[in-house]
């Protein structure tokens, strides 16, 4: 007979995580930095759920232990050395019931150091597993480089903890939803129709795509969509309606004698913040300095965030890194042809970090349910290529016409005036561009939400998701 035992009774066991990057690559220097992590918490004899066994292997790379994985019954604890972006290692951590009680998990907590250039992810376990007595369960851990990094991180060290809470299975604990987590809520991703989607393009990332998904949510008292849940936990959102119309440079704003990139002033520029060194577009055929920020980005985080935006939204956003890097138009046909691909690489040359941008140009094209909406071309060539988009969706105005972040390209070159737009009238629905001191293109703020977010509600337009 089994003994009764108070449903209160539990155990933790902390795993430790610590990622040492040693850069080298060329063009990286090299370095080495060691910080140890530990957990450990009590367990009593009846209730018997321990750690038994920890094991890792390389899944890209050259990534290495930097020390054998070792562990007690109530914690694990490993180390890796992450040599080049892309690298990755995988932990299996077995835990094992050896008691005589029904346990289940009540809850697990993943807590990450805020380093970008290092990546978790936790599979395998999940809130309302149960684990009978004699039965085993592996969690999977897994730490990657973020291949994304272009430049040596400033930040060599990142860490994770997780605890896993055990308690007696009464029943009362149900087994979590299949679907990522959006703000603590689980949500299923589909592949076809309006919803949520991994990220095709950028692992680790989910996207919203569709006419109308359930991407509705309540920020600074209005209503926003949510664009993506991204790799590294924040929220990216978007107004869903744009602000008054207002130039994305005014004309004569920067000069050519600071800003050598924007070679018609007097047409405004569409480098949306200033950069270090040459900003350049994806084929080299314009290149200069960008050393003061366009008007529309001052607009945003000057007088919009300051006026617009209250203290309770400003505490629930994070300053966060934006692509502002150049969309270029390819017209070439073959290897040569554009893609969503390029367009990404093209937005991620440059990036400038704070707190209110504009969209991404590939974050319209992602948007998009229709097979046909394959890049920035192809939109802009078109007319409903990349329809099926609540991104383009107008609702019950006339038109929309609202700026990107992204300056416009082309292989030719001599368009540092024009800035990306997304654009929808009555006929169609598409990418465009227009010249950044013109007037006839809107703001449409997109702020990140911090990791931590929780959420209620069921993202639909009746029901929006409330932050908590």
């Amino acid at each position: 007979m089994r003994r009764k035992f108070n449903t209160r009774q539990r155990n933790y066991i902390i795993l430790g995580l610590c990622s040492i990057l040693l850069v080298m690559a060329a063009g990286y220097a090299a370095f080495r930095t060691q910080l140890n992590i530990n957990g450990t918490s009590n367990i009593t004899s009846e209730f018997k759920v321990l750690i038994t066994d920890i094991q890792s292997s390389v899944l890209a790379g050259e990534a290495t232990d930097a020390e054998t994985p070792s562990h007690t019954e109530t914690t694990a604890t490993f180390k890796t050395n992450l040599v080049s972006p892309g690298d990755s290692m995988q932990y299996d951590i077995t835990v094992e019931n050896q008691g005589d009680i029904d346990a289940v998990l009540e809850s697990i907590d993943v807590n990450t150091s805020d380093n970008e250039a290092i990546l978790f992810e936790t599979t395998g376990i999940k809130r309302g597993d149960k684990l009978l007595p004699d039965e085993s369960d592996i969690l999977t851990v897994i730490v990657t480089y973020n291949p994304e990094i272009t430049d040596q991180p400033s930040n060599l060290n990142a860490t994770v903890t997780v605890t896993l809470n055990y308690v007696q299975d009464d029943g009362s604990i149900l087994p979590e939803p299949e679907g990522p987590s959006i703000g603590g809520i689980s949500v299923p991703t589909v592949e076809s129709g309006d919803g949520l989607y991994a990220d095709e393009y950028e692992p680790g990332r989910y996207i919203y795509r569709g006419q109308d998904p359930d991407n509705y949510i309540t920020f600074n008292n209005e209503t926003w969509r949510i664009i993506s849940k991204e790799a590294d936990g924040t929220y990216k959102i978007i107004r869903n309606d744009v602000l008054a119309n207002r130039a994305f440079d005014e004309a004569n704003h920067r000069s050519t004698d600071n800003n050598s990139y924007c070679t018609s002033p007097q047409y405004g520029c569409g480098v949306y913040a200033a950069v270090e060194g040459e900003f350049s577009s994806p084929s080299g055929s314009q290149k200069g300095t960008v050393t003061e920020d366009s008007s529309i980005k001052i607009y945003l985080n000057e007088d919009y965030y300051v006026n617009n935006i209250n203290s309770t939204a400003k505490d629930q956003m994070t300053s966060h890194s934006f692509n502002i890097g150049a969309v270029e138009n390819l017209n070439q046909s073959g290897a040569e042809a554009d893609s969503i691909e390029k367009n990404i690489a093209g937005e991620k040359m440059y990036t400038w970090t704070g707190n209110v941008g504009l969209a991404n140009v590939s974050d319209i094209l992602r948007a998009s349910t229709n097979p046909l909406c394959t890049s920035a071309t192809t939109s802009y060539d078109g007319n409903n290529e990349c329809n099926s988009n609540y991104l383009l969706d107008k609702g019950s105005a006339s038109s929309l016409y609202y700026w990107t972040i992204n300056v416009y390209s082309s292989g030719s070159g001599g368009a540092s005036n024009g800035a990306w737009r997304g654009s929808a009238y009555s006929w169609y629905a598409h990418v465009n561009y227009n010249g950044a001191c013109y007037s006839n293109g809107a703001p449409r703020p997109v702020v990140f939400l911090k990791s931590d977010t929780t959420l209620s509600g069921s993202g639909t337009e009746s029901d929006p998701f409330v932050i908590n």
